[in-house]
């Protein structure tokens, strides 16, 4: 069997650096017509815009916060190679630089968006990835309830525990999100609790598969050392985020565009609003052609003893769908 059958990730996944305008832009570039698209200002304090296809246009939620969906003046379109914006001032403000990532929902590339009404009662939903979930981010688009995060590296037992996107908490464990029921190549289980399942209310859940060479849902233990923990995804990241899972901890995020890939001290706080940090060398770390290298000793990434989970997609594959292996940047 082929090692990957995406030779070219940026067909479904790829940042974006723009510069707004405080007025209308488009953003181009990209090499699809987005499905979901995430932002951030990193000049200036500003709340993350989560935007997708199957909500529409205009309906925003924020991974910083538990909020209810919100109709602004953000993602106003997608297009063939991007997205229209608005004036909304956090994907938008004039002058600013800021990020966006942007992903293709296919069953090809292990990403379904799906939307579903609740019923406050033990269910199954159904979804289109053909594979079983690693990941799922749901949020209740019509209460303000914290987001609820399943990764299957989380726990040995990860349908019994969940981790909330909007903040810092550490893994918590509960039957009333998964109702302590892995997910299938199929549906995935719910709970009773409003977070996922609340009666008559709306809900959006971002599900991924890992696939190959493409995209990489796992977890690595800190050593607490500058020469820190090498993770093996087997690709060259282009994005990642990492959340300590036994105790307190931000969700990182790092990718391939912002200044400072190869020993990376730039980042962004998903469950934040604070604008582009550097933290000198304690949230450093290598990209590397076939994972990427911890070079930092801040907490968030690599305490001693400390688990982490992460979620990354690629920028190339390690090895092609023919063998020919790639060159490190």
């Amino acid at each position: 069997m082929a090692y990957t059958t995406i030779d070219k990730p940026t067909d479904y996944f790829e940042t974006i650096l723009y510069t707004g305008n405080g007025g209308t832009l488009n953003v181009g570039g990209l090499d699809f017509q987005p499905d979901w698209v995430w932002y951030k200002n990193r000049s200036a304090t500003a709340n993350h815009g989560l935007f997708d296809a199957v909500r529409g246009a205009t309906k925003l939620i924020q991974s910083n916060n538990n909020s209810a969906e919100q109709t602004v003046s953000g993602v106003t379109s997608f297009n063939s190679d991007g997205f229209s914006l608005g004036a909304d001032s956090d994907g938008n403000g004039n002058g600013n630089n800021i990020v966006s990532w942007n992903w293709k929902e296919t069953a090809t590339a292990g990403f379904d968006i799906v939307s579903y009404t609740g019923n406050g009662s033990n269910r199954t939903i159904s979804h289109s990835l053909s594979a079983v979930p690693s990941m799922m981010i749901v949020k209740n688009r019509d209460a303000d309830e914290e987001w609820t995060v399943y990764h299957h590296k989380n726990t040995s037992a990860p349908a019994t525990d969940y981790l909330a996107l909007n903040t810092t908490g550490a893994t918590t464990d509960s039957d009333n999100r998964w109702n302590d029921t892995a997910p299938t190549s199929s549906v995935f289980t719910l709970g009773t609790t409003g977070n996922v399942n609340a009666n008559g209310q709306k809900f959006i859940a971002y599900l991924f598969a890992e696939k190959q060479g493409y995209s990489k849902f796992g977890s690595y233990t800190g050593n607490g050392n500058a020469n820190g923990t090498f993770t093996f995804t087997g690709f060259k990241p282009a994005f990642y985020m990492i959340k300590r899972t036994d105790t307190t901890g931000a969700w990182i995020i790092k990718d391939n565009l912002r200044p400072g890939f190869n020993v990376n001290g730039s980042y962004l706080v998903a469950n934040d609003n604070i604008a582009e940090a550097t933290g000198s060398g304690n949230v450093a770390s290598d990209e590397l052609s076939n994972g990427f290298k911890i070079r930092g000793t801040s907490s968030a990434l690599n305490t001693s003893g400390g688990t982490y989970i992460y979620m990354a997609f690629a920028e190339q594959p390690f090895v092609s769908s023919t063998g020919i292996p790639t060159t490190a940047r």
